[in-house]
């Protein structure tokens, strides 16, 4: 099959990046909940949205750009040499403004998070090291697919491995000291590692540096825009489960739940990142496939990256469910809060499976430019989320909460499912694969 041999070239380091991404949170949390407890664990909880918002945009930005590139050159646009300058020039615009925002609203955006009184003080503490280095973080997560589309996946990788290395070693070296200060700085100087190696990358091989021309910058920004919202939004949904999980657990438990659940999406999310590796993975390919006009390539390198994500979400599973019991026991965490994520854990566990195709189905949409059906499987799963947490405790109280989770992305699923098929159909409606004629965005 064309392309074999190029999907695990792409795959395995992606899948490899993101997984780093995922640990990048879980070395704060061990350190964290090692060094000031339940309270910590909960704070950081509470602070990591922001955090992960900031990254998500960058990745958002930087793959909207990274796929115009590569479609335009397997077409042979000329226009592909403005993609990087005018790409890095919108995420220097949006890091600077994120940064004034989070500084000037800091304590009605954390007080709408949930913290109140010493886990204000704390995740206050994060968040304003995390605003200043708000450059440093969108334009490490934005650069790595431009690499990776560049076909320097391995590089892209080494990259993030060297600020993965230096936020361990600071986080063992600052939080001591500083407490979540110190790990913001650790986060914050590890993304800077990773964006002057991907500098680096860009002038070793002599990517040209280009601004599109100024009456089409808007136009430019605006393209970026249109794509961006779907890998923004798939790499944002876990962080919106996680702002609405910790709202409806302090609404029906207490903090002890919210630490529990700490625990829980720490290693939940890593499976999540894993999947998502799979799909901005085969991202380069099935760009590629699409602007040479090879359809049934693409499909055969979807039909991979289902096949590879279903894998990856059943070793998740298992290995998980039999360490269910010591996840609690990693971060410090009590006893009790312990045993309430051994309960839990499952739960979520038993959904990767519909997270996988999920994953894998918005990213070959948003890969061939279907904007349209990528923005309903990416928002799909918040909009069940918030609708299950308002009706399921009603009648079962705080196991509604948990149980909302699960249900939604089983939900999601049920739509990406239909969503593909819908999709397959008006290709080919014999049912014999994609067409060779593009499809309707």
């Amino acid at each position: 099959m064309k392309g074999y041999k190029n999907f695990f070239r792409f795959v395995i380091p992606s899948v490899l990046a993101f997984a780093l991404s995922g640990v990048y949170t879980i070395v704060d949390g061990f350190f964290i909940g090692q060094s000031l407890g339940d309270i910590g664990l909960a704070s950081i909880v509470l602070g990591y949205p922001i955090a992960a918002i900031i990254q998500a945009l960058g990745t958002g930005i930087g793959l909207s750009g990274a796929i115009q590139y590569t479609i335009m050159q397997a077409r042979e646009c000329e226009e592909k040499r403005t993609c990087l300058g005018g790409t890095t020039l919108l995420m220097l615009l949006a890091s600077g403004l994120i940064t004034v925002l989070l500084l000037v609203f800091l304590y009605p955006l954390l007080h709408l998070l949930g913290a109140e009184r010493e886990i204000l003080r704390l995740t206050a503490s994060y968040i304003r090291v995390i605003a200043v280095g708000t450059v440093f973080q969108l334009l490490a997560t934005g650069f790595v697919p431009f690499i990776r589309n560049m076909g320097g996946a391995v590089f892209a990788m080494t990259a993030m491995i060297a600020g993965f290395l230096s936020n361990v070693f600071l986080d063992y070296l600052f939080v001591p000291k500083w407490g979540m200060a110190g790990a913001a700085w650790a986060t914050v100087i590890g993304q800077a590692v990773t964006m002057l190696l991907a500098v680096g990358f860009f002038i070793k091989k002599k990517i040209g540096f280009a601004l599109p021309h100024l009456s089409a910058i808007l136009g430019f920004f605006g393209s970026v825009g249109k794509v961006a919202a779907a890998p923004f939004g798939l790499t944002i949904s876990p962080t919106i489960t996680i702002i609405l999980m910790n709202r409806f657990l302090l609404l029906h438990g207490n903090e002890q739940d919210v630490a529990a659940y700490s625990c829980i999406s720490y290693v939940v999310c890593i499976a999540y990142l894993l999947l998502q590796g799979v799909g901005d993975g085969c991202q380069p390919l099935v760009s590629r496939y699409y602007g040479e006009n090879d359809m049934m390539a693409v499909m055969g390198i979807r039909k991979l990256a289902y096949k590879t994500a279903f894998a990856i979400s059943a070793v998740c599973m298992a290995v998980l469910f039999l360490m269910r019991k010591s996840v609690g026991l990693l971060f410090g965490a009590s006893p009790a809060v312990s045993q309430e994520v051994a309960v839990y854990l499952p739960l979520f566990l038993a959904a990767l499976l519909f997270i996988s195709f999920v994953r894998v189905t918005t990213s070959c949409f948003y890969a061939t430019e279907k904007t349209g059906l990528s923005y309903a499987l990416v928002f799909a799963e918040p909009g069940f989320q918030l609708v299950l947490f308002l009706l399921l405790p009603l009648p079962l109280g705080l196991l509604g909460v948990w149980l909302a989770v699960p249900l939604a992305q089983a939900l999601a699923c049920t739509v990406s499912f239909f969503a593909k098929r819908r999709v397959d159909y008006r290709a080919d409606p014999e049912k014999n694969g994609w067409s060779t004629n593009h499809q309707s965005r």
